[in-house]
């Protein structure tokens, strides 16, 4: 059988991408920060429903030693991952003027320096098994940067950019290395927007609806089934861009 592990997915795009992969039969490592009993309980469902082992943390991937913990204890009792899901992320929307260096800080740690904090712990089994697969979720504002979201931005074309570098190197040990940079998904972290903003954006969607967090779930099963991908950051944004 094989295993994925998948941080932030106790909701939105990490749970999407948590269900298209228990359906194909993946055990699954899952993690969130804070919110524990629903992702406990949705680690639960799913493996009921798919008949996979499910393991649940809570573990602040912003913090390199408890996801060097958290990984340990998936390799003993989950064996070797097989696919590294980069999910977790936080945003802040505001004026640059008005974030603070803790703020600065904590945003790039959870974002961007985390996917080297899994890398550390998870690419010495892929590399000894020479297989694997790293994806990592991005934003098409790392594409294109956005007004209010500098911090969110820089994050992101980071992940970009580290998505570009990794692929290169580990392609001789025949692992995937890619990134979805994702358009208007339909998560909480958009619930700040009101009807009037939400049917606004909407219009300017050429595909006429936001994305849902199946839609990168299959976006992600589509990586898998593509061996020779890699190296790609791959925009999932409906043709808003």
């Amino acid at each position: 059988m094989n295993t994925a592990f998948i941080s932030g997915a106790s909701r939105g795009i990490g749970r999407g991408i948590a269900r298209a992969l228990a359906a194909r039969g993946y055990g699954l490592a899952l993690t969130c920060e804070k919110n524990m009993d629903a992702l406990e309980s949705f680690g639960r469902e799913l493996s009921h429903t798919y008949h996979i082992p499910v393991r649940t943390y809570a573990c602040d991937m912003g913090d390199a030693a408890a996801v060097l913990k958290m990984a340990e204890d998936v390799r003993q009792t989950l064996g070797d991952v097989d696919v590294v899901v980069n999910n977790a992320g936080i945003s802040y929307v505001g004026l640059i003027t008005d974030l603070s260096l803790e703020e600065w800080n904590r945003i790039l740690s959870v974002n961007l320096s985390s996917t080297f904090y899994t890398t550390k712990a998870f690419l010495p089994g892929m590399i000894h098994n020479k297989s694997g697969h790293i994806i990592n979720i991005s934003s098409m504002w790392g594409n294109v940067g956005a007004s209010c979201e500098v911090a969110y931005s820089a994050t992101k074309g980071g992940i970009n950019a580290y998505t570009k570098a990794l692929a290169k190197e580990v392609a001789p040990s025949n692992i995937q290395v890619n990134a979805i940079a994702c358009g208007v998904i339909d998560t909480d972290m958009n619930r700040h927007l009101d009807a009037e903003e939400r049917a606004a954006l909407m219009d300017e969607i050429p595909i006429g609806r936001f994305g849902t967090p199946e839609d990168v779930g299959q976006c992600v099963l589509g990586i898998l089934e593509t061996p020779y991908l890699t190296g790609q950051i791959i925009t999932l944004d409906g043709a808003y861009l």
